[in-house]
């Protein structure tokens, strides 16, 4: 990718195997990289990159190491490791053969994990975790709502809020994403399309409100969920937002706390403590997969070549769990 636009600015190139920045840095050979919907926005206008450099894209990533520096005493080259890494602001990223990334930064691979598995839930886990557990605080047998609870950060959401004792709701669109909610563990599915989530997060909760409201949609959704909160609730979203007054207004008659969660902060600050914070949460991570309770679904796997098209797919939107590059 050398210039922002539409999917087709992806096109195959080659560029040097990179070497080591640091002697706290690895290299590795990437297996799989997932696709975000921040990785089309990126591509699409540029964002984060403040000399207009665009380099390869691709924020999560797995596979083994290949080669380490001297001062790297937690990995060994042959080892599994899984990452959130590069892909915005000037660093490399992972659709590609080869990535380096500092020791730190890095998490060992969940054995019960495939590389295409482990490469899809880095920025999700990391979002969903941020969200609950830093933003919104969320305790035990309080009642949360997570829209989009089948898309990719969705769908964690809905288990680390189960793992942590919470009541679920989630809001899809249609019946097999109602299915495969329910399996994750919401105990309510609210079909947006079909019923209106706040009057129905308000029937579900006894007419109070959720205690918790986490928006990964944007927008109206976003607006409408200060009404479906409970007095002294917390709603955190991921995204930019914009209301009208009179949805303002019910926050603050409601004393709300409004949260945002942005997890590529860290990378885009550089912040090294936070950023090695975050690889903590993918360690705990790994540990609920290993324990069988985090599960990840990727919807579909393509071939590096075709990164391109994952896009067009992430763009088309309505996707369940997360979309996968596999790189040979």
């Amino acid at each position: 990718m050398t210039i922002p636009g539409e999917p087709d600015v992806l096109r195959p190139a080659e560029i040097p195997v990179p070497g080591l920045p640091s002697s706290s840095h690895m290299r590795v050979r990437l297996h799989a990289a997932g696709i975000n919907p921040i990785d089309t926005k990126l591509r699409r206008n540029g964002t984060y990159y403040p000399d207009r450099s665009l380099p390869v894209l691709g924020c999560d990533g797995a596979g083994v190491v290949d080669a380490v520096g001297g001062s790297v005493k937690r990995f060994r080259p042959g080892d599994e490791v899984y990452f959130f890494q590069g892909g915005i602001g000037g660093e490399q990223g992972n659709y590609a053969q080869y990535v380096t990334i500092h020791e730190e930064y890095a998490a060992a691979k969940p054995a019960r994990l495939t590389f295409t598995e482990a490469a899809a839930l880095p920025l999700v886990l990391i979002t969903a975790w941020e969200a609950l557990h830093d933003r919104a605080q969320l305790r035990d047998r309080q009642r949360i709502l997570i829209h989009a609870g089948a898309g990719g950060v969705g769908h964690v959401a809905v288990q680390l809020a189960r793992n942590a004792g919470a009541q679920v709701a989630a809001t899809v669109s249609g019946e097999q994403k109602a299915v495969f909610v329910r399996s994750l563990g919401a105990e309510q599915v609210i079909d947006y399309r079909r019923q209106d989530f706040v009057q129905a997060a308000l029937d579900w909760s006894d007419g109070e409100g959720v205690d918790v409201s986490f928006d990964t949609v944007g927008g109206a959704t976003f607006c409408r969920s200060f009404a479906a909160t409970r007095v002294y609730g917390r709603i955190v979203t991921i995204l930019q937002t914009a209301c009208e007054a009179d949805a303002l207004k019910t926050a603050r008659l409601r004393n709300q706390s409004i949260s945002y969660e942005l997890m590529l902060a860290p990378q885009l600050l550089g912040m090294h403590e936070a950023r090695c914070a975050q690889c903590r949460i993918l360690e705990r991570g790994a540990q609920l997969i290993e324990q069988g309770a985090l599960r990840v679904t990727v919807s579909r796997v393509l071939p590096l070549a075709e990164a391109a098209e994952a896009h067009r797919l992430i763009e088309a939107g309505h996707t369940t769990g997360k979309i996968v590059l596999s790189i040979e």
